[in-house]
């Protein structure tokens, strides 16, 4: 789980929006090899209002409205911090018109040259030794005909005897 405190390198997937959807009209940007595609972009519960960040993308489908892709997503000028986790949708903005959405999948905090943060290796816990369990060993004899005991109105309607029990079984006729 990482803060969007600075900027974030992410990995994951666009969408575009369709034109009819409110979309780029000229559709999918075309990723140059030269320059990444820039645009503005929040993070849902916010609104290009109170949450607006910049994104840069490469490494995307040229032409395709879904693809994988990878960024850096970097918070706007005195915006609160924001939670950035995989699985989290981040709407990509042209100014405020929503024009595609990236689902994150990959998180990674990148210190102020833009170098990514490597987090601390995590300690290792030491594998537990369980104990097979015990058997039971019953020390009575139990009766073969007799239900055994369960505290239930349906264990012990299903024991009891009902003189409807003693009735021949008829055939359906149908």
């Amino acid at each position: 789980m990482v803060m969007m405190t600075g900027s974030l390198a992410v990995h994951g997937t666009v969408l575009w929006l369709t034109p009819q959807q409110g979309g780029r009209v000229s559709g999918p940007p075309d990723p140059d090899y030269d320059y990444d595609y820039t645009a503005t972009a929040y993070l849902p519960p916010r609104t290009p209002e109170d949450g607006q960040a910049g994104l840069a993308l490469r490494r995307f489908a040229p032409g395709a409205w879904r693809t994988p892709a990878e960024g850096i997503l970097v918070p706007g000028q005195g915006n609160r911090a924001q939670q950035v986790v995989p699985g989290c949708l981040i709407v990509i903005t042209e100014g405020v018109r929503p024009v595609g959405f990236f689902t994150v999948e990959e998180v990674h905090a990148l210190a102020e040259d833009g170098t990514p943060v490597v987090a601390a290796a995590p300690i290792p816990v030491p594998a537990l030794e369980v104990a097979p369990p015990e058997v039971a060993v019953p020390t009575e004899s139990a009766v073969p005909d007799e239900p055994p005991y369960r505290h239930s109105t349906a264990a012990a309607r299903w024991a009891s005897k009902h003189g409807s029990d003693d009735v021949p079984a008829e055939p359906a006729n149908v």
